[in-house]
């Protein structure tokens, strides 16, 4: 499964979190969407390992190692993305939890959610630092800065898509 058809099947993710008849949509936008009848869950999990599948071959596709380079870089970068992936589940239960919240939000649950996604951004960043400096001593700073790129790449993609389907508050 490529990135654009997991990153069109979050749509249907951010969608299927819709709290009543018409919600505003991101970035302004207004739909109509009903109380979806599917488990949420099973299908973010099955999203995230199509996303993981998809970012391997992405991030082998463009790495272009040689056998040598290539056994010094995947057991790294698997480490990295059971890391990643630890913040990925952070990440779905504060959508969760503002899902939850988002027809009844008070100050308090919001600045909550904002201090969490904030959180989650700074752990990202750290983790990345912190693979980035073990792929560059294995690879050099050229190789070790193209994944940074790709990572970044596709972790924007995923988070835009993401941001543009979940509603903004209202304000009350």
């Amino acid at each position: 499964m490529n990135i654009t058809v997991v990153v069109a099947g979050l749509a249907l993710v951010g969608a299927a979190h819709a709290q009543t008849p018409a919600k505003p949509a991101g970035l302004g936008k207004t739909e109509a969407v009903s109380n979806a009848d599917v488990n949420i869950c099973a299908y973010i999990e099955l999203l995230r390992a199509d996303v993981r599948n998809s970012k391997s071959q992405i991030m082998g596709d463009i790495m272009q190692l040689d056998a040598a380079r290539a056994a010094a870089f995947w057991p790294i970068y698997k480490e990295f993305d059971v890391e990643f992936a630890a913040l990925g589940d952070k990440v779905l239960a504060v959508i969760k939890q503002y899902a939850k919240n988002y027809a009844n939000m008070t100050d308090p649950v919001a600045d909550g959610i904002a201090k969490q996604v904030l959180s989650i951004e700074e752990q990202r960043n750290e983790l990345k630092k912190k693979y980035y400096e073990r792929l560059k001593t294995a690879l050099g700073a050229i190789a070790a800065t193209r994944f940074l790129q790709v990572e970044n790449q596709l972790e924007r993609l995923v988070d835009l898509q993401i941001a543009a389907e979940l509603p903004v508050i209202s304000q009350r």
